[in-house]
């Protein structure tokens, strides 16, 4: 068993009997590196071809695991069988960097990776002298690898050679150190979009903006947005959508000076389109807080700025903390994340992931920190998070919980909980989605990646023809993504507001939705919906109004 610190918890893992990681000597993606399932990449093939007759057969009794998004190591399961065997097969092959058991969370059974960087934070009042001279002391197993540049004294130091799970001791020793505040290895756990879709015959057009009349029925249950736009229509604010990318070319979220400072943190480039076949959740996200309008789809903030940073990383890694730490100083006055660790099945409150406390890696919480209160010139940006689609409690998740960032659950079309929204005394707010149990329509109207590549491919059941509109986008996802357009509004009504400011008017002016069903205590608080569902016109009203008092 190895143990890590972050975020003042501890967590254990232990090694898998059934599962293995796997590195090619090659580089090559071990996923597309097993010679008899389809799709293989030509690197793979040659990658496959280069091992040893034992080595490749072993490769053929592992299946690879889907969400681990490092690309140069692989999670197989060897489908119940142990693979203590297969590990020596593998690790003796020369075309095998290496191979072993996979760790898992002790409590959760949840693979996750480690690259073997360490994270260290030293106090802010340490002299530099005396970071030299700790890291002088550990330069034989460690080097230093990067400066970040979000937090005072905070490194990301990198083996001088392979040190395996002793990097989990060696980071302990480092914590230990009287200078040091935090430290722990880069570990990588799953991620997942916090979306919910449906597929159903029919839908109307965007009932949360304004009141609907859909199949005869009239929605109200929406978040006053039109009445919004007769004072703000967010222009002059930025919107970062940190996500799998966006699709640069779609006409509701294209346009002259439309993007700013787009960026792919996983690939280095100066380029936040998608990537990969899969992707699109990104653009649904940025589609429901700042779609243009222009051909079908409207967002909450129609004429603000969007900043898409492609990230495909895991849960815990540095591309997480740079991507965030980058929207704030590319000049993002809002930051969107729908996105976190995979929950437990909404419907089966027996799912025992539904227990299972996520950390958040002290390098993420460094960069929420200098982005939330450096950002914007001091003022610091607003966080939106996806509170989860789990049915399950938000406290015990690090990410949404982390008092910094605003963690945002859903409510439906009839004004009440959406079935799997995440609730917690973290939630700050709510705002209309989709649901999977008696919804009135079967989501969020957004716009959809571009053709054939999104989730529409085409189908008018599914939104348009042309495959540019999803019909039935939800989740958190989509309720995140409506409170950070709302926070544009506010940010294009009075600049100089500050992001605890921001958030203080959003909660402030929030609906008290289900007066019966939102256990509402005398705080004028519910564990379902926060301060309650959001109220764009009433958000920015009082901004002019605050402005109004000011000048009197």
């Amino acid at each position: 068993m190895v143990r890590y610190i972050c975020g003042g918890k501890a967590a254990d893992l232990v090694p898998s009997d059934t599962m293995i990681a796997l590195r090619m000597t090659s580089g090559a993606r071990i996923a597309e590196a097993r010679g008899s399932t389809g799709g293989v990449g030509p690197q793979g093939v040659a990658a496959f071809m280069e091992l040893g007759r034992e080595a490749r057969a072993a490769c053929e009794r592992l299946k690879p695991m889907q969400g681990m998004d490092r690309p140069d190591i692989g999670i197989f399961s060897a489908g119940g069988e142990d693979v203590t065997d297969l590990c020596a097969v593998l690790d003796a092959d020369e075309g095998v960097e290496f191979a072993g058991k996979v760790l898992v969370d002790a409590v959760s059974g949840e693979p996750v990776l480690y690259s073997g960087d360490i994270f260290i934070r030293f106090a802010d009042d340490c002299r530099i002298a005396d970071v030299k001279s700790l890291l002088d002391r550990y330069a034989a197993h460690l080097g230093l690898f990067r400066r970040l540049p979000f937090a005072r004294h905070t490194y990301v130091l990198r083996p001088q050679k392979r040190l395996g799970p002793k990097v989990f001791e060696m980071a302990l020793a480092l914590l230990d150190e009287p200078a040091v505040t935090h430290c722990h290895p880069e570990v990588l756990r799953r991620r997942a979009p916090r979306s919910v879709l449906r597929t159903v015959p029919r839908w109307p057009r965007q009932w949360h903006l304004g009141d609907r009349l859909v199949d005869g029925v009239a929605i109200h249950a929406h978040a006053h947005v039109e009445r919004a736009w007769e004072m703000s229509r967010g222009a002059g604010a930025c919107v970062a959508i940190i996500d799998d990318g966006i699709d640069p070319v779609h006409p509701d979220i294209s346009g002259p000076e439309r993007l700013l400072a787009p960026f792919d943190v996983t690939l280095d480039l100066a380029d936040g389109s998608h990537k990969l076949l899969g992707e699109g959740h990104g653009t649904a996200c940025a589609g429901v807080a700042c779609a243009s309008g222009v051909v079908g789809a409207t967002g909450v903030a129609p004429e603000a700025r969007i900043m898409p940073i492609r990230m495909r990383a895991s849960l815990g890694s540095l591309q997480e903390a740079e991507a965030i730490w980058r929207a704030a100083a590319s000049g993002a006055d809002v930051i969107s994340c729908s996105w976190g660790a995979i929950g437990g099945a909404w419907d089966d409150p027996m799912d025992p992931r539904h227990g299972r406390p996520v950390l958040q890696s002290d390098m993420t919480a460094a960069a929420i920190e200098a982005a939330t209160t450096r950002g914007r010139m001091g003022r610091g940006a607003l966080i939106a998070w996806a509170a989860g689609n789990s049915n399950g409690n938000v406290d015990i998740d690090a990410y949404p919980a982390n008092p910094a960032v605003m963690a945002i659950a859903a409510c439906n079309d009839t004004g009440v909980r959406s079935a799997y929204s995440d609730y917690g005394q973290a939630i700050s707010c709510a705002f209309p989605s989709n649901d999977t149990v008696e919804a009135l329509t079967p989501g969020i109207w957004t716009t959809d990646r571009s053709g054939r590549f999104g989730y529409n491919h085409g189908n008018q059941s599914m939104g348009d023809e042309a495959g540019l509109f999803n019909g039935a986008f939800g989740g958190t996802s989509a309720a995140c993504a409506g409170v950070a357009g709302t926070a544009a509004l506010l940010v294009s009504a009075n600049p100089t507001l500050s992001g605890k400011e921001l958030r203080a008017i959003i909660e402030g002016t929030a609906d008290k939705i289900d007066p019966d069903g939102g256990h509402w205590d005398e705080a004028g608080r519910s564990p379902y919906y926060g301060a309650g569902r959001v109220n764009a016109a009433e958000a920015v009203a009082d901004v002019f109004s605050r402005d109004v008092v000011a000048s009197v």
